[in-house]
């Protein structure tokens, strides 16, 4: 049995969420895990919300090249830059959540950033770390877009040759 397009992106939108979620429980142990999950959508709900829609949408668009016979090497190309600003914006976003106690795990992380990628590059990536989540999902999106204008070309191809 396969699952229609949207029922998968949706199952896959949803994963994503619940792990994103997972590790923010998994590294506070010094809160309950709602509480942990209560400051997580208070500071970063657009970032988690954003990226299972957005990992979600690339599976739906995924599963629509397959379901067309398309070529678009969506999966070499796309889903593997889409799965790393996943990431990436994750990993920016469990930083906003340090000073509430959440993510105490990122602390050991923070402290070796300046020894990995020099003291004035950390500093920049812990004080911006927001506003480097949500670049992490304009990148996420970005490729959805590119995704689909392929996908529409390559219909819109089909569409030609079945004219002829």
């Amino acid at each position: 049995m396969t699952l229609k397009p949207i029922a998968k992106a949706a199952i896959v939108g949803i994963v994503t969420i619940i792990v994103y979620l997972s590790v923010v429980v998994l590294t506070t142990p010094a809160l309950p895990a709602a509480a942990a999950i209560n400051a997580a959508f208070e500071l970063n709900s657009i970032v988690i919300i954003g990226m299972g829609i957005g990992v979600g949408l690339q599976i739906f668009l995924s599963e629509q090249s397959k379901k067309l016979g398309c070529r678009l090497d969506v999966k070499r190309k796309t889903f593997g830059g889409n799965s790393g600003s996943t990431a990436l914006t994750s990993f920016f976003s469990f930083f906003s959540l340090v000073p509430l106690g959440c993510c105490g795990w990122w602390l050991y992380v923070l402290s070796l950033l300046p020894s990995v990628l020099g003291t004035g590059v950390s500093a920049v990536l812990i004080q911006y770390s927001q506003p480097l989540a949500y670049l992490g999902l304009l990148v996420i999106f970005g490729f959805n877009v590119l995704t689909a204008i392929k996908l529409y070309k390559e219909k819109k191809s089909h569409k030609l040759q079945n004219l002829r």
